[in-house]
């Protein structure tokens, strides 16, 4: 069994989806994205509608930059706003069964559905989409322009279950865990680390052990300090994942904790007053 076997068998992400490594095929996301624009240009009218009648009676200056927020809202506005509350799902994509993801199968965030958003404005509207279908026939992973400026790529969802192994900290490298700086993996090597980690009990001994040495040489540049002298590798790979799973979780709880706390600010009466308001006095 190869690293490049173990790398197109799937990712699992937080939402304990598992991916499909592999791209989805070209015909799949064509069919996402004729969806997309169809729905892309629903709401274009229909906004172009609302603002319309609301400044009919405004001159042809405001009428001008009326249709200019219109077209940035639908094409840039509607696309960053969906990819990123959805994790890289619009409509379309969830109509077909694929998703977008970072280039290592992570969630794509704010800054990569922007750029995907605005390199798509030049290469799939002013172009009517030339430019991103040979971009796209010429990629290997089937990426557009807006997918190779950002990090990205579709990828089919297969949903399904989880890993049969799950991770685990050795208690010898706990504390070496906590403080080591683990550094983001590259394009499928942490995937790679853990379907071996998931397989690892049905390999052959020599197989087993071949690979395990293979991947933790290839996860060690990644991590520093090095871990203590004599650590096995399958245990060096398990700290790693499961320390680099853990950080991930935390940044995401704090993130949730931080937004939870901006909506209660954003609610709360000025001055901190509370459920009563004082009432002007009356001369």
């Amino acid at each position: 069994m190869t690293t490049q076997t173990i790398g197109h068998d799937g990712i699992l992400i937080g939402e304990g989806v598992v991916l499909d490594a592999r791209p989805a095929s070209f015909v799949t996301r064509a069919l996402g994205a004729l969806i997309d624009v169809l729905v892309t240009v629903a709401v274009l009218i229909a906004l172009g509608i609302l603002v319309g009648v609301s400044i009919e009676e405004v001159n042809a200056q405001w009428a001008q930059a009326g249709g200019v927020v219109v077209m940035v809202a639908t094409f840039v506005g509607l696309p960053v706003t969906v990819e990123t509350l959805s994790r890289g799902r619009s409509l379309g994509k969830l109509a077909t069964g694929v998703r977008v993801v970072l280039d290592d199968g992570g969630p794509v965030r704010f800054r990569h559905a922007l750029i995907r958003a605005l390199v798509g404005v030049g290469e799939l509207w002013l172009t009517f989409g030339g430019v991103a279908l040979i971009a796209s026939l010429a990629n290997a992973k089937g990426k557009r322009l807006g997918d190779m400026v950002a990090g990205t790529y579709v990828i089919r969802v297969r949903g399904g279950k989880g890993w049969q192994v799950p991770l685990r900290m050795p208690a010898a490298l706990a504390g070496w865990a906590r403080t080591a700086d683990i550094r983001r993996l590259p394009d499928g090597l942490a995937l790679a680390a853990r379907r071996f980690l998931d397989r690892g009990p049905r390999l052959a001994p020599s197989s087993r052990t071949a690979l395990a040495h293979e991947l933790a040489a290839r996860v060690e540049p990644y991590v520093a300090p090095a871990p203590p002298l004599g650590t096995p590798p399958e245990a060096f790979l398990h700290a790693v994942l499961h320390e680099r799973r853990e950080r991930e979780l935390r940044v995401g709880l704090r993130n949730r904790d931080r937004a939870a706390e901006q909506a209660v600010a954003l609610h709360r009466l000025p001055y901190g007053i509370g459920g009563t308001t004082e009432q002007p006095p009356s001369w």
